[in-house]
């Protein structure tokens, strides 16, 4: 059975850091994704490693600030968050696919995704 479970989530002051961890079971070598809705906006890529080229990708708006890293041995993938901002509030989710690289910042790229998790900063 396919399955993304997030943990991590809570309440944290402005500046204060938090880390998502996102465990895929049922599948594997997909790419392992971060997305987040906030507030009146649309569901919106954070960041992920992109497989076919071995880089890593972030929003420009967590750039510096998040940290996503891969466990493949775990099928893990976490999302270290610093500095976080109130218009870091939302809901986080993990998400898994085969995107390729015109695609990869796009739910479209992705077919299986977790349950989020809610990621609250105080201000």
């Amino acid at each position: 059975q396919v399955q993304l479970v997030e943990t991590g989530g809570g309440l944290v002051q402005a500046g204060g850091s938090l880390t998502l961890s996102c465990v895929a079971t049922g599948f594997s070598g997909y790419t392992l994704a971060w997305f987040r809705k906030v507030p009146g906006k649309n569901r919106e890529f954070v960041a992920a490693p992109f497989r076919n080229n071995g880089r890593t990708y972030y929003a420009d708006s967590v750039k510096g600030r998040f940290f996503i890293s891969r466990d493949d041995a775990k099928n893990t993938v976490h999302l270290q968050m610093t500095l976080l901002q109130p218009e870091d509030t939302g809901v986080y989710y993990c998400a898994a696919g085969r995107p390729i690289l015109s695609s990869f910042r796009s739910e479209a790229g992705y077919t299986y995704w977790g349950q989020g998790t809610q990621v609250t900063v105080s201000s």
